[in-house]
């Protein structure tokens, strides 16, 4: 049996740079740009490509979660792509069978958690890197700049081992909303994304009946890392407890509940899915019911 690189599902950057060099470690940046909405329905995407360019870490890649990691036939944005589609992609960039994978990104490590758990959601060894790209270089690590990744290996496309658990789908999210299904609906988006008090992305504001708010961005410290397990525990802990499961999270559109996992992750908890469609796929549809007020 092959032991794991990776120490767990979050590395920080002294691990990495022990590690950076490794051939058995892919470093990938997945940022993208999602600025926040001026007015309802303003919304507006865009890759991160030119960001990751301009300043990255030694030997990484760009990731690209608007681009070909993302199912565009879908009806919305950010779509998890099928299993076969990103083992595709991830073949591309140099992951394959017996490759692990460490995620960061330069948006406060929402997008490193989104493609972490989609990784996870097929098999493939993955970590997040604490603090991500500002980490890195608080700690005065190199950076380089350019868009020249240089050659790709050739790997053996890794054979998906899918974690369907790990995906929540809107008849899912009603009926646990209707109280027809065991479960517990969680919003980790911020204070008025969830009581409807500040513009949204999409068509209509407010949060899916039933949900409780857990905003993803209250469970980092103010330098971006991930809070320690003690306060960590206490901050989910006023939101949820032990038989509040299974726990399904959902966003505007399944990023920051990828990093509100990732926390849940970090505190042991296996019962976790989330939403991807969330609500720019909910509130696309006037018969599903939204709330406002906390």
């Amino acid at each position: 049996m092959t032991t794991s690189l990776l120490p767990g599902p979050l590395v920080d950057d002294t691990w990495l740079a022990v590690y950076l060099d490794d051939p058995r470690l892919v470093v990938l940046d997945a940022t993208a740009l999602l600025p926040s909405p001026r007015e309802d329905g303003d919304y507006r995407s865009a890759s991160g490509r030119a960001t990751w360019a301009e300043r990255h870490l030694p030997g990484s890649r760009h990731a690209d979660l608007t681009g070909d990691l993302s199912d565009h036939e879908a009806p919305y944005h950010f779509a998890v792509p099928s299993p076969g589609m990103l083992v595709a992609v991830l073949a591309r960039l140099g992951v394959g069978e017996g490759v692990e994978v460490v995620t960061y990104d330069s948006g406060g490590g929402i997008w490193a958690a989104r493609l972490w758990w989609m990784l996870r959601a097929i098999g493939v060894p993955a970590a997040v890197l604490d603090g991500g790209l500002e980490a890195w270089e608080a700690a005065g690590r190199p950076l380089l700049s350019g868009d020249d990744t240089g050659p790709v290996s050739v790997v053996r496309p890794v054979t998906p081992v899918v974690r369907p658990d790990l995906w929540s789908g809107i008849e899912d999210v009603a009926a646990i909303s209707r109280g027809e299904r065991p479960g517990t609906l969680v919003c980790a988006l911020p204070p008025g994304g969830y009581d409807g008090s500040a513009p949204t992305r999409y068509s209509r504001r407010g949060h899916i009946p039933g949900s409780r708010s857990l905003p993803g961005r209250g469970l980092q410290d103010a330098t971006g890392h991930i809070l320690p397990e003690p306060e960590l525990a206490a901050r989910i802990g006023a939101v949820l407890d032990t038989d509040d499961s299974p726990v399904v999270l959902y966003c505007g559109g399944g990023i920051s509940a990828a990093g509100a996992a990732l926390a849940l992750t970090l505190l042991g908890r296996t019962d976790v899915s989330v939403y991807d469609g969330s609500l720019e796929e909910w509130s696309k549809d006037p018969a599903r019911p939204l709330e406002s007020g906390s």
